[in-house]
């Protein structure tokens, strides 16, 4: 996938914008962080029907916990799209987003490298 083109759950190549039905940032209310941790939240009942778009997103963050801009990265989709989706799975109840933990100061550079190799492959 390239910033322009997304391929939905026909085929077909649709814009972000598409995907993201117009939005393009999630609601004010939710602050997504690129180190923001997203956790998919355990289900007993039967999951809501999710587009091809939002469910990729839920199908990498069950594997395990991650990061939003690995979880963009994983993804191939631009972080804009992926943070206004993952806000659609947070207001579902599927995930939970959670700040980062905060750094006293002190600036781990083999993750700060980690994450400009990660936005570059965006």
């Amino acid at each position: 996938m390239n910033d322009h083109w997304y391929e939905d759950e026909t085929g077909s190549m649709v814009r972000p914008y598409t995907v993201t039905r117009g939005r393009t940032r999630p609601a004010a209310e939710h602050h997504i962080d690129l180190m923001s941790q997203v956790i998919a939240v355990e289900w007993d009942k039967p999951e809501p029907r999710l587009d091809h778009a939002r469910s990729a997103l839920l199908d990498l963050v069950r594997r395990a916990p991650r990061p939003v801009a690995e979880v963009a990265a994983d993804a191939d989709m631009p972080l804009t799209v992926v943070r206004v989706l993952l806000v659609d799975l947070v207001e579902a109840g599927l995930v939970r987003v959670s700040e980062p933990p905060a750094r006293r100061g002190t600036h781990d550079p083999s993750l700060l490298r980690e994450i400009a190799d990660r936005l570059r492959e965006i």
